[in-house]
């Protein structure tokens, strides 16, 4: 499933522009160069690895349609392994590298306004990848709408917990991502809009570097501090952490799981929801994403101005944007998304405890 542009004649003049001029030929990278023979060099920085989207599909979907689009257009690319300070040599090393065009996945949002300025000293775009990006006006946004990240998953929660009668019976707990990632607080924005005053929260937490082990042990904490039979269940922010969570409920003794939400559709978040033990997963479309940055570094950098289909308030400026919507997936949701898609090979989904599963909803 692929999200629906606005600026559908943007990406179709990208695509029928090509690289090189009317010789064939790709004039060398430069402000000064027309937009139709520019070849940009396209700096991409990621934030982390612990989260296996990145890696597995932002990196290589990006770079992909870079090279589908401009064959002569050069990738740096850089993964900052949730180091603010290592990212800020990264960028740093780019512009001196002569990068035209930055996309920027912040590790602290907050904190890379001198990054962007330096970017805008030297003229060089910037492309606010994922994380909003703020205290700085910039030239483009490119995310999901992440508060309806939020309520997707508080509403999943709910229905999870209704349709067991346990909602009234205990109280939630909460693990939410990094606070250095303005998403997070997107997130948990939206799952306190569904869950206030519905259900109580008995234990909330910011997990840093959004840590699969951190939360797990936050997930221990809280069943020390409330006791194990007083939780109805979890609203954790991603699969990376909803897996440390459900590590802690096991070593717990909770048989079944406890329902847990989570985000990304991580390959073993999806298999996890086919045999029970997670209850829901935000599907993102992830190439869709990533395709549209590069579409958009590209044009950028060859000195066009896309127009955007919205604009997001970063608290200094109203930022052109292009938000995609997610998409919330069950067990018997996997097949109509996730597998339609082809985002993941059926032979990798049903795997192992999953292969019954599978079957059993029609995977295969």
């Amino acid at each position: 499933m692929r999200a629906k542009w606005f600026a559908v004649p943007f990406a179709i003049a990208v695509l029928a522009t090509g690289c090189g001029g009317s010789t064939g030929e790709a004039a060398p990278s430069g402000q000064g160069d027309t937009g139709a023979t520019k070849a940009p060099t396209i700096a991409l920085f990621l934030p982390e690895s612990k989260t296996t989207r990145y890696e597995a599909f932002d990196r290589p979907l990006f770079e992909a349609k870079v090279k589908a689009l401009c064959a002569e257009c050069r990738v740096l690319y850089s993964n900052a392994d949730q180091d603010a300070a290592k990212q800020q040599q990264q960028v740093e090393a780019a512009l001196t590298q002569g990068a035209d065009v930055l996309v920027l996945d912040a590790v602290d949002a907050a904190a890379v306004a001198p990054l962007v300025n330096q970017a805008k000293q030297k003229k060089v775009p910037v492309i606010a990848y994922d994380r909003l990006i703020s205290g700085i006006a910039y030239d483009y946004y490119v995310s999901f709408n992440n508060v309806r990240v939020g309520e997707m998953q508080g509403q999943a929660l709910l229905d999870a917990l209704e349709a067991k009668g346990t909602r009234d019976k205990g109280q939630i707990v909460m693990i939410n991502g990094a606070t250095t990632d303005p998403s997070s607080a997107d997130y948990k924005k939206g799952a306190h809009n569904v869950l206030d005053g519905k259900v109580k929260v008995g234990r909330e937490f910011d997990t840093p570097d959004w840590s699969p082990d951190k939360a797990q042990q936050e997930m221990e904490q809280a069943i020390t501090a409330l006791g194990r039979d007083k939780i109805v269940g979890v609203l954790s922010a991603n699969d990376g952490m909803a897996g440390g969570a459900i590590a802690a409920m096991k070593r717990a003794g909770y048989d079944p799981m406890l329902p847990i939400t989570g985000q990304d559709a991580e390959l073993a978040a999806v298999q996890r929801i086919l045999t029970g033990e997670q209850y829901m997963t935000i599907y993102l479309d992830i190439r869709s994403e990533a395709e549209k940055s590069a579409e958009l570094a590209v044009a950028v950098g060859r000195g066009e101005k896309p127009p955007a289909a919205t604009t997001v308030d970063n608290g200094t400026a109203a930022i052109p944007a292009f938000l995609l919507d997610p998409i919330a997936v069950t067990a018997d949701k996997v097949k109509d998304t996730i597998v339609k898609d082809g985002f993941y090979k059926v032979a990798d989904i049903c795997k192992g405890e999953a292969a019954s599963a599978c079957a059993k909803a029609g995977i295969g």
